[in-house]
């Protein structure tokens, strides 16, 4: 049987309330069984740090449940709040949806 994948798929502003929802989504999908989170950033216009912690915080979530978290389609604007941070060497970024499910869904047991 496969690792159960939930896909989230942002968009608009990530930020203030936003952020706080996605948390408390992330959190709900771990506590229901969920083991593997794929976040398509490829929506999102603008992010600001209150986003970048809401990243951090379901990245941490998720791995206290033994789970994987992993990022794609990141739009410039995100890329280069990343980049500054030095987050792009915490989280595992794929180029898209496809690229996840070709190289990292086959591999989920």
């Amino acid at each position: 049987m496969g690792s159960k994948v939930d896909v989230l798929e942002l968009t608009g502003i990530f930020g203030g309330s936003q952020a706080l929802e996605f948390r408390q989504d992330i959190a709900r999908r771990m506590d229901t069984g969920t083991e593997v989170i794929l976040i398509d950033c490829g929506g999102i216009s603008f992010m600001d740090s209150s986003g970048l912690g809401a990243l951090v915080v379901a990245l941490k979530n998720v791995r206290a449940k033994n789970g994987q978290l992993f990022l794609c389609s990141i739009p410039d604007q995100v890329k280069m709040l990343l980049d500054l941070t030095s987050m792009d060497k915490v989280f595992r970024i794929l180029k898209d949806q496809q690229e996840f499910d070709t190289t990292i869904r086959p591999t989920l047991t």
